[in-house]
């Protein structure tokens, strides 16, 4: 189990945000968004800050830092390690199941994450066997994007999922977001587009929409 970082906004949550980090970064790099957050109205809320393993990355030289999975090139998604993503996935889906262990049903549960951490919860939300409650993905891209639609589970095809990014990123350009985005429509899958002036980052606009749109879903 990997450890982590929680959050409670309330006694006895009925809900569950679990959000990934980025390539470097730890569960602590998103804890100060929650303060951000408008959630009035939504229940009690355990957000969940995992931290990745560590391992070297070949893009950085072999350099070791926590990351989901190695990333092989700078165009992201020629080569990928297939074998980290789908390590990764199965450990976000040990902390699904320690949330339903702790009386938090799938259907309330949100996955959320930044960067590589966007992409591990396409990775992992579109193909868990039960319905959940969204999907938060934030400056990222869909990895194993050919495999997506043969793997992906029937109970996430209409999932509701917020993508945001930023115009001048320069580590993940958003064409490549956006050739995600253009994919997982295809497919029929509901997306909630935003675009923000910013890099590779979180900007005071996004959070704000962040906000809104899981009071709308967690207060549905």
């Amino acid at each position: 189990m990997l450890e982590t970082v929680q959050i409670l906004t309330g006694e006895s949550p009925s809900a569950a945000v679990i959000w990934m980090h980025g390539l470097g970064a730890d569960g602590n790099d998103f804890v100060p968004i929650v303060r951000e957050l408008d959630l009035s109205g939504c229940p009690a809320i355990r957000f969940v800050f995992p931290h990745a393993e560590t391992m070297p990355v070949t893009i950085n030289n072999g350099y070791v830092m926590r990351a989901w999975y190695d990333i092989l090139g700078m165009d992201l998604v020629r080569r990928e390690d297939e074998a980290g993503l789908r390590k990764s996935q199965k450990q976000i889906e040990q902390l699904i199941a320690q949330e339903n262990e702790r009386g938090i049903p799938a259907s309330k549960i949100v996955l959320a994450g930044f960067s590589q951490g966007c992409a591990m919860t396409l990775q992992t939300g579109l193909r868990y066997p039960e319905k959940l409650a969204g999907l938060i993905c934030l400056s990222g891209y869909l990895p194993l994007a050919t495999m997506i639609k043969d793997e992906r589970s029937e109970a996430n095809r209409h999932t509701p999922i917020f993508m945001a990014h930023g115009r001048g990123d320069p580590v993940v350009q958003i064409s490549r977001a956006e050739a995600s985005r253009d994919l997982l429509q295809e497919l029929g899958h509901p997306i909630q587009w935003h675009e923000y002036m910013m890099p590779h980052s979180v900007c005071e606009e996004e959070i704000d929409d962040i906000g809104a749109w899981l009071r709308d879903l967690l207060t549905a």
